[in-house]
Formats: structure tokens, sequence, C-alpha cells
């Protein structure tokens, strides 16, 4: 069998499973976030924290709770680094010193749902940091992101209110109820796969053909792993992340891995319908999101497959930087699916993509994630695309917009259009600034475009908070653990206002009744235009610098 044509079968055995899990999944989320009934566990942590469960909060108290809560988190797992060498399970000698900027950086990272890792996982980080830190933040800040898509879709389906729910129950729920059961289920199929889970902090063992000694790290991977990919976080309790054979060991736990990271945004769009009582819709939002990432992982597998580009090659593609148990091809698909979503797990070396291969994963993320995006996120920044796109189609007709019955203000649009803004204006001033210093440009490990192509790749990632690098950039300094932290810290919570804003703001309005001019955003139509709408606006905004980095490269 081709190489071809075994990625072509691994990518359609993907869309199967997602399809197949599209609807029961969607459903799922859609009691979880809808019913009245409170678990038990759950009013025990609601006691626990003094919440009312009962209480519902307008979009300002939203946005406080959600704050109040990342807050605490960063100053926890800031503080959890940095004494963790007076706690159990510590390394005896780590290899990167844990200091204030980068206990800092890895603190924002984690909680913002970034993961971006200035540091080797499995040499700095102790086993309790990893579980107790890392591990309970990759939960949590998936937990947050959905809960704030669903304070936004409850904007959009109700009326004459200022109440979108409960920040504490939507944080609870989702992670008892959904990241919880389908994280332990995941864990349990990586550990029979080969993922390794025990307390080992080194395992010294004497290799049998000239009596050498060698260490093998150990530490509970796989409950961290399922997390990381499942709730879109990323990170890596090893270097090289899920490159590494105890992360990652087989062909199939790598199918697995993907698959994880799309299961719940692919499906969060099915909620969405079943929330403002309108399948179709759901329907509308998940074919722009399959379309967009179909176009993406088509592209990125004729670049990596066909060698466009500088990079070596052997066996008709591009393979430096690619595990050969899983190929070229299901190296792409993980790369192109990590950067659709806000996950940034890696099992292969993106610095050593082709140049056209790269800029694909940088594009990716240039789009905001939406192409299912995080969990959550990747569904909010969608619904707010298609407000920009119902405001554009009313220019064109000379009518006030409306989606869901609600009527695109003056307010709505500019509250939309700041939320589109916010994450280019991060990326782009970032890299601007990094490039206009002497002693940042020195960290490159590449000059010309490539080396731009490092930055520009550093802060895209930070800003969009998906946390995969391209490498070849020296990061764990001083200026760039604090800049990139400030990138993530902005990337996350300005948005996440925005959204909050604009819910409250539209949950306030009643029901417009549709008339001849009202457009359909159900129908081919309005995906069609959403698509395009959202692949122009990020191809104006960011086009300049991929021509100036992997365009030039590749042309060059």
């Amino acid at each position: 069998m081709s190489t071809t044509t075994a990625g072509i079968l691994f990518l359609l055995s993907l869309i199967v499973a997602l399809a197949a899990v599209h609807v029961p999944l969607g459903d799922y989320m859609y009691r979880v976030y809808s019913t009245e009934k409170h678990l038990r566990a759950e009013r025990f942590v609601y006691r626990l924290i003094g919440a009312d469960p009962r209480a519902e909060q307008s979009w300002g108290s939203y946005a406080r709770s959600v704050l109040a809560f990342s807050a605490v988190g960063i100053l926890f797992l800031f503080v959890l680094q940095l004494v963790q060498g007076r706690l159990p399970l510590h390394l005896d000698d780590p290899a990167t010193p844990m200091t204030p900027a980068l206990a800092w950086n890895t603190a924002v990272s984690f909680v913002t749902n970034t993961n971006w890792q200035a540091y080797s996982g499995e040499s700095t980080q102790s086993h309790l940091v990893q579980m107790a830190g890392l591990a309970v933040q990759n939960f949590v800040s998936a937990a947050v992101g959905m809960a704030v898509a669903m304070a936004f879709i409850r904007g959009l389906a109700r009326r004459n209110t200022g109440d979108l729910g409960n920040f504490w129950v939507d944080l609870t729920r989702g992670t008892l109820r959904i990241l919880l059961p389908i994280a332990v289920i995941g864990a349990t199929i990586l550990v029979a796969g080969g993922v390794i889970q025990n307390f080992a902090v080194h395992d010294q063992v004497v290799t049998a053909l000239n009596g050498a000694q060698q260490t093998i790290p150990g530490g509970p991977v796989a409950s961290q792993e399922v997390i990381k990919e499942l709730g879109t976080n990323g990170g890596g309790f090893f270097n090289v992340n899920s490159a590494h054979p105890f992360e990652n060991p087989t062909a199939w736990t790598n199918w697995v891995e993907i698959f994880l990271m799309a299961c719940i945004a692919f499906s969060l769009p099915r909620t969405f319908g079943r929330m403002v009582e309108s399948r179709r819709q759901g329907y509308a939002i998940v074919a722009a999101m399959s379309a967009i990432a179909l176009t993406s992982v088509t592209l990125i597998l004729t670049f990596q497959l066909q060698h466009h580009g500088t990079v070596p090659t052997a066996v008709g593609a591009a393979t430096e930087g690619v595990e050969q148990r899983f190929g070229v091809a299901n190296s792409a698909v993980f790369a192109d699916v990590t950067t659709l979503t806000s996950t940034g797990a890696v099992n292969s070396f993106h610095d050593s993509y082709t140049s056209l291969g790269g800029m694909m994963t940088l594009f990716n993320m240039q789009l905001g994630e939406i192409a299912p995006g995080g969990v959550g996120s990747g569904l909010y920044g969608m619904l707010i695309l298609a407000i920009i796109t119902v405001f554009v189609a009313g220019l064109m007709v000379g009518r006030t917009p409306e989606y869901l019955g609600k009527k695109i203000t003056p307010r709505e649009i500019k509250l939309a259009a700041t939320y589109f803004l916010i994450t280019p204006l991060i990326v782009l001033t970032g890299t601007a600034v990094a490039m206009a210093m002497p002693g940042q440009r020195a960290g490159m490990l590449n000059t010309g475009p490539h080396g731009l192509s490092e930055v520009l790749y550093a802060f895209t990632s930070a800003g969009n908070n998906n946390g995969s690098a391209f490498a070849g950039i020296s990061v764990n300094t001083e200026w760039y653990n604090t800049a990139l932290g400030l990138a993530m810290v902005f990337g996350r919570f300005l948005p996440i206002i925005i959204v909050l804003a604009l819910a409250g703001s539209l949950a306030r309005q009643g029901k417009t009744p549709e008339s001849v001019g009202t457009l359909p955003t159900h129908r081919p139509q309005f995906v069609g235009m959403l698509t395009g709408v959202t692949l122009i606006l990020v191809t104006l905004t960011f086009l300049p610098m991929l021509a100036l980095g992997p365009l030039a490269e590749g042309i060059h």
C-alpha cells in the first residue's frame, strides 16, 4: 500500500469515527448543560467553594468568576513549581532550573489552555507538579472554554434577560460529567496500547549488548496524555511530546490521540443546535468547520507527500523530523488537527516541514482555531464569525442583519469585530517587537524567512493558545518567557470577556420575527459564505507576514 493511500484511509477512518460520535456526544453534552439536577459529587463541590447552583449570573458576574478562578490557578501553579524541590516525587537533579520567569510562563500556559513549554518535561517538572498542577489545569482550563461557549449559546437562545447561567455549575459539570469519564476510558485504552503509567522517577537498567547503564524516565503519563488531547491542551510529559514512544507508542494510539483532539469540538455544534432549538443551525456550523478542515488537511498532505520545499526528502515525501512508526501522512494529519484545534501537541517536528506544509500549520492557528477549534473556544469563535458574516450579508442587501432572531446592532458588531482583531494585534505586535530587538533575533536558529517564521509561529501559537512550536528558537529567556506569557493571557481572557459581553447584549434582546429579508443561516449558501468570509478575513490580515516568511522560503 502506498504512503498516499495509507494516509487517505487513515484520514477517512477518522472522519467516519467523528461523524459517528457527533450526534450521541453532542446530545449528551446538551443534557449535561441543560438539566436542573445536580449529582451528589457536584453538590459537594458547590458547598466546598460556597457557590449557589440555583443562582444565575449576568455576563459581568460570569466573566469575573472566570477571571478569579483562572487567577487562583495561575498563582497556585506558579508557587507549586517554585517549591517542587521540597515536595514528594521531585527530581533529584532537574536539567532546567525553575526560575520565576519560567514558572510564570508555564503557569499561564497551562491555565490558558495553551500548554506552551519552554522546558523538557521529564527532566524539569516533578511528578507531583505534573499530576496536581499540569494535569488538573488540563481538565479545568478545557472546562472553562466549554463553560464560556455554553454562556454564549444561552445569550443567543434566551430572550429579554441578563442571565447567562452559572459559571461554577458549568465548570463543575463539564469537568465531572464530560471530561473526566471520557478521560478514564481514553487513558485505559492508551495504557493498553503501551503508554506508561507509573510513579517511577527514573529507572536504571543495564543494556544487554555492552553492559552500559541507561536511565529510563517514568511517570503518570497516560492520565496526562489523554486529557492533553481530549481537552485540546497540548504540552507533553516528555520533551518530544507525542513523538515519544512512552506517550504515543503505535500507529493506532496515534489515531486515538487525533480522535480525542477533535471529538468534543466537532460534537459541540450539535449541542449548540439543540440549545437554540434548531438542529439545522448546528449542522450549518459543523459543515463550515468541516469544509475548512478538509481543505486544510488536503493541502498539508499534498505539501508533505509531494515535498514542495527545501527539506531533505526520502521515499517520495518529506521525512525529516518524522517518526517512522507513524509515517509522513499520519504525522501530517496529526499536525493539521493539532493546529486546527487549540491542542498544540506534536508527533513530528513542525520546523522540519516543507515551507508550505509549515505555512499550513501557521495558517490553521491564524484562522482562530475554529475548524473545529479548542473545546468551547472553537465553537464560540465560529459563532462570532457567523455574526460577522450575517453583518456582511446585511450590508449587501441594505438590511439590518439578524442571527437566530437577534438583531446585530452596532454594539454587537463592534464587539464581534473587536474579538476578531484582538489576536492578530497580539501576534503581529509581538512578532514585530521581537524582530526589532537584536538580542531576541539572536535566539533564532535560522536567519532569513525561516527565522521570521520561527518567531511568527511562537507568537501565533501563544496568542491563539495553541502551544505547539516551530522550535529552532531559544525561548527560555526572561524576555520570551514574559512576552509569550503576556500573549497567552491577553489571547485567552480578552476574547472571553468580549464573548461574554456579546452574549449579555444578545440575551437582553427579544425575538425578531423572520421576514423576507432575513438571511437563512442553515442553508449551504450561508455555509459557503461563512467559510469564504473566514478565509478572506484571515488571509488579508496575515498574508503580508506569511509572504515574508514561509511563502518567501518556498519560492526561494
